[in-house]
């Protein structure tokens, strides 16, 4: 009886009731989302990044499965396909075949990949041919100014712009970059502005006389600053006080009953009178 009321009594219990799972605060569901995100992202570069498989005679492929551990993390579980999932094979088409073009040369007339006047100034010219002396000869744009009358909007404004190159200046390191152009286009850019080789030579005449025509001026000027410089060393200003020097003679005027007296160097008349 006891058994038995025993057993009752035990069978009576409730089974204890299972724990509440605590609540994640915002913050953690945002870092899970973060982490899921970034688990997504890395496992679609691994799949970007595996090669493919472009075996003969393979007979079955590798399938990967993915799990969500719920997380923020994905679990990858690969799975045999068996017969049934066999692996494709690749075929790649070939590439087109490209051909190089090659330039001709207006020198020795041979095709050519590049070169240093290709590259830089659009001339079809290989580096054999290339005379650096005479005919390629490269000049600043101080100098392509001076001796072809040239100015700033003729290199830059008028079209096409003529091609330059950099380099650093040889006298001296911190200052700019000097331009380098092609003398051969700088000749050929100068008929454009002024026409024809003979207006292209009158006007250099014509500069040349403006020329010594200032520095005759400018040496007119020096002249005439050397002569006011003699005359003004050769005349002295007479810097000493006078001394006035008056006769014994006085002139009475009996009217002011006054006296006077003149020096007898520079005429200065003293008027006193007598008590």
């Amino acid at each position: 009886m006891d058994s038995s009321e025993s057993c009752g009594t035990d069978a009576a219990v409730p089974a204890p009731e299972p724990s509440p799972k605590p609540e994640l605060s915002a913050a953690m569901r945002a870092k899970i989302e973060r982490n899921r995100q970034r688990a997504l992202m890395l496992r679609q570069a691994r799949l970007a990044s595996r090669p493919l498989s472009a075996l003969e005679g393979a007979t079955s492929a590798t399938v990967s499965k993915t799990i969500d551990s719920g997380a923020g993390f994905f679990i990858e579980e690969e799975e045999d396909g068996g017969d049934e999932q066999k692996a494709k094979k690749v075929v790649h088409q070939p590439a087109p075949v490209i051909e190089a073009e090659y330039l001709v040369c207006e020198d020795c007339h041979k095709p050519f990949m590049d070169s240093f006047l290709s590259n830089s100034f659009a001339v079809s010219v290989c580096d054999k041919c290339r005379d650096i002396e005479d005919k390629h000869k490269l000049i600043s744009k101080t100098e392509a100014r001076w001796r072809y009358l040239l100015k700033n909007c003729d290199f830059d404004k008028r079209d096409p712009p003529l091609t330059f190159i950099l380099r650093k200046n040889p006298h001296n390191t911190r200052w700019g970059d000097m331009k380098l152009y092609l003398q051969m286009q700088v000749v050929e850019r100068s008929l454009e502005v002024w026409g024809s080789e003979e207006a292209l030579e009158e006007a250099r005449e014509r500069r040349e006389g403006n020329k010594e025509a200032q520095k005759q001026k400018r040496f007119n000027k020096k002249v005439k600053e050397l002569r006011r410089a003699v005359r003004s060393s050769v005349w002295t200003k007479n810097t000493s006080v006078h001394q006035h020097e008056y006769g014994p003679e006085e002139v009475v005027d009996p009217e002011e009953d006054l006296y006077k007296k003149k020096c007898t160097t520079c005429g200065h008349e003293l008027t006193y009178e007598k008590m």
